[in-house]
């Protein structure tokens, strides 16, 4: 990597209940009432424990940069501008997307219940967080869901065969609720690696993975840097040079399906950000699967579950695993051990903390563990 700073800072770890604590006594000073810092704080912590910590407390930063530049706005809820029974289109105003999304779900998963299926058309929402989270939300409840995802004006990812960003990171998920086992979850971005794991990696002074990253110019490297100082690079699809064009079609679907379908706005030259804003645009399907003609839809797919897992293994892997079966380890390990979050993180924590109105004395007092 050409990064000058050449040592590997420690780790530090801890308890999820601190963090959570942390969180929203941030927010809550930023002028958060209690239940929108409650929402934001328990959706940053679960994604850290869930092992995504592109999408976890280290945000806190940037959502402080864009609270300051008068784009994420405080305790703005998410209002229906269009109702057709099915169909719901929501705006979030640049609300805490912690708080759109999670009352757009609720929206959404109440009409499914009316109508066997909601379709949710979200719009101008900050940053609604790892997408996986409204998912789970949704299996909670017992439905079905599959989510489409624009990063819209904030072009990070190369096209299939281009050399410069032109488009966002764009998730897919999708999700199948289980009787009396955990639901199945497919969540990830339609880049070769979230953008946030490059801000995780340049912090903890780590490469990426090949194929994930392209320079300036267009060249390979695995030097995060380049997403975090000029002259910028850009990620790649995912699939990389052999097969990138799937992550790359995919990224397009969720830009139209997340951006233009909901009355939102895609990325172009018209469009792009110009501040720290994270805008997001979602296009959710709940389906209350008791809907369908299929008494026997549980037994499938524990059925199926069960052939794919008694694959043999590969050499060096442990065993075959579903979707959604890393995230459920990963919770169980920081639960017990304490989140980790890399020392230069915390440092950029405590300083958004400060700016967000809260004193110099209990943000270290935060820090050292007894705020």
């Amino acid at each position: 990597m050409n990064d000058h700073r050449s040592v590997h800072p420690a780790l530090l770890r801890f308890p999820p209940e601190r963090l959570r604590a942390y969180v929203r006594a941030i927010w809550e000073h930023a002028g958060s009432t209690p239940r929108e810092a409650e929402l934001v704080a328990d959706h940053l912590v679960a994604s850290n424990l869930a092992g995504h910590d592109s999408h976890g407390v280290g945000m806190i930063p940037r959502y402080a940069a864009s609270a300051r530049a008068n784009q994420l706005q405080l305790n703005r809820h998410a209002q229906v501008v269009r109702d057709v029974g099915a169909v719901l289109t929501i705006d979030g105003g640049l609300g805490f997307g912690q708080v759109i999304a999670y009352e757009a779900m609720e929206l959404g998963i109440e009409r499914a219940k009316k109508l066997g299926v909601c379709a949710v058309g979200l719009r101008n929402a900050h940053h609604i967080g790892r997408i996986g989270h409204w998912a789970e939300q949704c299996a909670r409840a017992g439905f079905v869901s599959f989510h489409f995802v624009n990063v819209a004006g904030d072009p990070l990812v190369a096209p299939f065969g281009g050399t410069d960003r032109r488009i966002g990171t764009n998730p897919f998920c999708a999700a199948f609720p289980r009787d009396g086992a955990p639901p199945l979850l497919l969540d990830f971005a339609t880049s070769a690696v979230a953008y946030g794991k490059t801000r995780v990696a340049y912090n903890q002074r780590k490469p990426v993975p090949e194929g994930a990253l392209i320079d300036h110019a267009g060249k390979p490297t695995v030097d995060p840097a380049v997403m975090q100082m000029p002259p910028f690079g850009s990620l790649l699809p995912a699939g990389g040079a052999a097969s990138g064009h799937k992550g790359y079609g995919l990224a397009v679907i969720c830009e139209l399906f997340g951006g233009a379908l909901n009355g939102g706005y895609t990325t172009h030259a018209d469009t792009l950000q110009k501040t720290p804003a994270i805008v997001n645009g979602m296009l959710s399907v709940i389906v209350d699967p008791r809907a369908f003609d299929a008494m026997g839809a549980q037994q499938e797919a524990d059925a199926f579950v069960e052939w794919v897992k008694a694959s043999p293994v590969a050499d060096g892997v442990a065993q075959v695993q579903m979707p959604g079966e890393p995230e459920r380890r990963n919770r169980v390990e920081r639960e017990t051990n304490g989140v980790p979050v890399d020392a230069e993180t915390w440092r950029q924590i405590r300083d958004a903390a400060c700016e967000l109105g809260m004193s110099a004395d209990e943000a270290a007092r935060w820090a050292e563990g007894t705020g």
